[in-house]
């Protein structure tokens, strides 16, 4: 059923309410804030893309489809095409070099960010029809696993991490630099992210109090999606960086305006989402060459789960880990890795019976 008058808001006053909306619902619990950020964060490059001043109810499926392939190929700053060079800070790493676009995964989540804008909008009164639904890209269904690997491969990963733990260590040799602390903290970064598989999100809004130690072993409480939180239990390695980092590097960054922050910024300020891939690219600049490429923080997500799984590590163990709420979902962060079905076939259950039979006998 049509309404009978519509509002004729432009496109950036409908975004800024519906944004002002999807903030309440974060400030009442309804949703996560790091979903809130997200669609936030979709809604107003849409606004971007189809135009501010433009009134909402007159957009039409051939627009939307126009901000959508704008969209796919906006460039997207968290990826880089070439590995960065090694030698550098990781912020001039990959200059004048081509940006990769939207992922198939981003694209994806833009559209239903978009989708849930004109579902408020029809609502709201602001729209006769929803635009979308005259659109002619529709989303490609997501079958088995996508081309494009994220995972690393575990001698990529190994250089990551190690070349984070040769920061690390290096940063807390007495003699070192003031300025040069702050390499603790970056390699602290990697290893919770390779080794623990957290959300970006979840990293960033980790308190000093949130991690403790019991029975000998320290542990990460973490806030995860849906008010859900889980203790994760750091590995001996990472946990030495966390204890030299709090002693050494986060009281040189410490300012007085974030007392319970983890990470902090040169500033003083809690570090941001959009800076962790910057730390990323810094140790990956330190990294072999033959053992280099570009990751994102989510891609390190996904090599903790892959990596897990390949080891016959319990699913039910690596759910937890990861604080998913099912187990279908590590379906999704699962990548093959080179080798793994010839190493599964080696180790086959029914081979030794056949090995073990007596030659000349048949079946």
């Amino acid at each position: 059923m049509r309404p009978r008058d519509v509002e004729r808001v432009t496109v950036a006053q409908a975004v800024d309410r519906y944004a002002e909306m999807v903030r309440a619902k974060s400030l009442t619990g309804a949703l996560a804030p790091g979903s809130a950020e997200v669609y936030v964060r979709d809604v107003h490059t849409f606004a971007e893309l189809a135009g501010p001043d433009r009134v909402l109810d007159d957009l039409t499926g051939e627009d939307i489809d126009q901000v959508l392939l704008a969209f796919a190929r906006k460039p997207d700053g968290r990826r880089r095409g070439p590995s960065p060079s090694p030698g550098g800070d990781g912020r001039a790493a990959g200059e004048g070099a081509a940006v990769a676009t939207q992922s198939a995964a981003s694209q994806a989540r833009f559209r239903r960010s978009v989708s849930a804008l004109f579902r408020h909008a029809m609502i709201a009164g602001w729209v006769h029809l929803d635009p979308k639904a005259g659109a002619a890209a529709r989303p490609r269904p997501r079958r088995g696993l996508r081309a494009e690997r994220r995972a690393l491969t575990a001698e990529q990963a190994e250089g990551l991490l190690g070349a984070a733990r040769r920061l690390a260590e290096a940063a807390a040799e007495p003699g070192r630099r003031r300025n040069q602390r702050v390499e603790l903290r970056v390699g602290l970064i990697v290893l919770l992210l390779a080794e623990l598989g957290p959300r970006v999100s979840e990293l960033t809004r980790a308190d000093v109090e949130h991690f403790f130690v019991n029975d000998g072993v320290r542990y990460w409480r973490v806030f995860g999606k849906g008010g859900r939180t889980r203790d994760v239990p750091l590995p001996r390695p990472v946990a030495e960086v966390l204890d030299a980092y709090l002693a050494e590097g986060r009281p040189l960054l410490d300012r007085g305006r974030e007392p319970r922050a983890l990470l902090l910024s040169w500033r003083g300020r809690r570090l941001a989402r959009g800076d962790v891939q910057a730390v990323i690219d810094r140790v990956q600049a330190r990294v072999e060459p033959e053992r280099r490429r570009a990751v994102t923080p989510h891609g390190l997500r996904h090599t903790t789960a892959t990596h897990l799984l390949a080891a016959a590590t319990d699913m039910d163990a690596v759910r937890r880990v990861l604080g998913h709420a099912d187990l279908s979902t590590l379906g999704r962060y699962r990548d093959e890795l080179p080798g793994e079905l010839e190493a599964a076939m080696r180790v086959h259950p029914l081979l030794g019976r056949v090995d073990s039979r007596p030659s000349g006998q048949e079946r």
